[in-house]
């Protein structure tokens, strides 16, 4: 069997040390101003910056590739041209594009990168295939809406060519995100194909008749409107055999704005599914697909893969992703009693945290890293100057005591055990 990439997103510095940690072969990140993604937290992709998230991605074993695939008006040409020497100085291992013009500055400038055409450009036949391999490109990341017997003759055709899918994540109302909704709703201020989509597509609407000015016509079956543009996410996890099997070369995850928590734990978890694929080919699939259920979704679906997009797809009831587990804290360090000068003589070590939801004294909770997942008990909770706390409220930094360590602590994770039910 084939060995398959584990591609995903790093959204930030953070976020692209944890997906590779957590199991990922490659990256895919993006400067604010060329990318579809426009990042606000933590430790964000620049120029400034650049070449160091790819030497890190490098250190940590992993390639990094460079979306450059925004649709680029005259100015954005402009200011690409300027910053050419800059990444080409970055190295990346890929730059993926969608626009024309793009493309030409690049073999003009960087004449030997590697060329990934993006899903922007709807890739749904060989013969597209074909003709950006004459471009020079080395793979195509293929639009949604093909189906697997589909993406098995785009690979029979065009044996030579790299072919990328994505297998998880939000999807777009549009053809292969090409919407100009969010453009239209706010005035051209958030401009979808420019990295900067409000997603209207996950607002809440109600109909109103032109004759009939503030009559307002329910369309689902309660007082928060419907959400009738807003698809549920794709999770292909249950099908990863049958994809491997047909040739996709690299396995895509969406979410670039997503949480640390999510690209780690679904890094973790399709890196699990895709090793036992390897050893086994038989693996039920069953239990990753738990696993998944554990991160922030609206809902799984399998969009266009077995056919065509289902009734079911879409989430009519809900747009806010939500998560069968919480994220309860991360973890930022380690020491001893001794060493944060309390006044224990204990040996024991304390662990030092990043609270995101209420932890109580005594709590059970899930720890996961790279190569561990089980259960751990709350000992002791400590603020800043060592006094004891019977809980730690979101958004705290505190010491914590549990009765099982992780070895891998500096990327390790918690949240709360097992699937809460009726999420969905």
């Amino acid at each position: 069997m084939q060995k398959v990439e584990l591609l995903l997103p790093a959204g930030n510095l953070e976020k692209l040390r944890y997906a590779v940690k957590y199991g990922a072969d490659a990256v895919y990140l993006g400067v604010v101003d060329f990318s579809l993604r426009a990042m606000r937290k933590g430790e964000i992709i620049t120029l400034e910056n650049l070449k160091s998230a790819i030497e890190l991605a490098h250190s940590l074993g992993a390639k990094a590739y460079l979306t450059l695939n925004i649709f680029a008006f005259n100015s954005d040409i402009r200011h690409l041209e300027e910053c050419m020497e800059i990444i080409k100085d970055a190295n990346p291992d890929a730059v993926l594009v969608s626009d024309f013009g793009i493309l030409r500055l690049l073999k003009k400038y960087m004449p030997d990168v590697e060329l990934h055409i993006s899903t922007q450009t709807n890739i749904l036949n060989y013969e597209c295939v074909r003709f950006w391999q004459d471009m020079g490109a080395k793979r195509v990341v293929l639009a949604r809406e093909l189906s697997i017997p589909e993406i098995a003759e785009i690979k029979r055709q065009v044996p030579d060519m790299e072919i990328e899918c994505f297998v998880h994540g939000s999807q777009c109302v549009s053809f292969s995100g090409r919407c100009l909704l969010s453009d239209y709703f706010t005035n051209g201020e958030r401009k979808a194909n420019s990295g900067n989509c409000s997603q209207p597509c996950r607002w809440s609407y109600k109909l109103v008749e032109s004759t009939r000015p503030g009559q307002y016509y329910e369309i689902n079956q309660d007082d928060r409107g419907s959400h009738i543009l807003s698809p549920k996410d794709l999770c292909l996890v249950k099908h990863l055999k049958e994809m491997i099997d047909v040739g996709v070369d690299s396995f895509k995850v969406e979410g670039r704005t997503k949480s640390l928590y999510y690209v780690s734990a679904v890094a973790k978890t399709y890196r699990a599914a895709i090793d036992a694929i390897m050893s086994n080919p038989n693996e039920d699939m069953e239990k990753y697909f738990t696993e998944l259920k554990k991160v922030g979704n609206r809902g799984y679906t399998t969009g266009f893969a077995l056919g065509e997009n289902p009734a079911d797809s879409y989430s009519y009831d809900i747009s806010k992703g939500l998560a069968g587990a919480d994220f309860l804290f991360e973890f930022h360090g380690k020491k001893k009693y001794s060493e944060v000068d309390f006044s224990s003589n204990s040996s024991d070590n304390l662990y030092f945290v990043k609270i995101k939801n209420k932890v109580l004294l005594n709590d059970e909770v899930e720890i996961i890293t790279p190569s561990e997942q089980f259960v751990a008990k709350v000992l002791d909770i400590l603020d800043e100057k060592g006094q004891n706390l019977d809980a730690a409220n979101t958004n705290a930094e505190v010491y914590l005591k549990l009765d099982k360590e992780p070895q891998d602590y500096e990327v390790a994770l918690a949240r709360t055990i097992g699937v809460k039910e009726n999420v969905y």
